[in-house]
């Protein structure tokens, strides 16, 4: 399981890298080491739900989010609907040998990604992100950090 293979804490870091003008971006050296056991496997690359941003998932972490979306009653509409949406413009990739992500050109539309670009962890996957727009991102969520943490921490029962 991936968890296993990454550690139980999952990936660590935000990084700033740059597209070049194939679409291509140079995977960092610091991520590149914390998915050394996974790179083989390769990756999935969609948009993501919430954020103008793209998400890359280690194939084995994706086949965890693919057993709870398989478990949908398809014959639901909203269901249906659902995984219509969450699976548009889902694509796998591999890093080359060396060591470089290719971003189709239509995620990165979706995206608004250009040549510069931050990379940051999501526990268990990776945002990819337009630099600007990551920034706008982090400073408008910056402001309600603190009561955003006391919501969603604040209950939990440390041990």
């Amino acid at each position: 399981m991936y968890r296993e293979q990454i550690g139980l804490n999952g990936i660590i870091g935000t990084y700033e890298c740059k597209a070049d003008a194939k679409g291509r971006l140079m995977m960092p050296t610091a991520l590149k080491k914390q998915l050394l056991a996974v790179l083989k496997d390769g990756f999935v690359l969609k948009r993501s739900v919430f954020q103008q941003c793209l998400e890359l998932y280690p194939k084995n972490e994706w086949d965890v989010e693919m057993q709870k979306v398989n478990k949908l009653n398809r014959y639901v509409k909203k269901n249906n609907d659902f995984i219509r949406l969450f699976m548009a413009g889902v694509r796998m990739v591999d890093v080359d040998d060396a060591g470089r992500l290719l971003i189709p050109k239509d995620l990165a539309k979706i995206a608004g990604i250009s040549k510069d670009l931050v990379l940051s962890s999501a526990v268990n996957y990776i945002e990819i992100w337009d630099k600007d727009l990551y920034e706008a991102s982090i400073s408008d969520a910056s402001q309600d950090f603190s009561a955003l943490a006391e919501e969603v921490m604040g209950n939990i029962d440390i041990e």
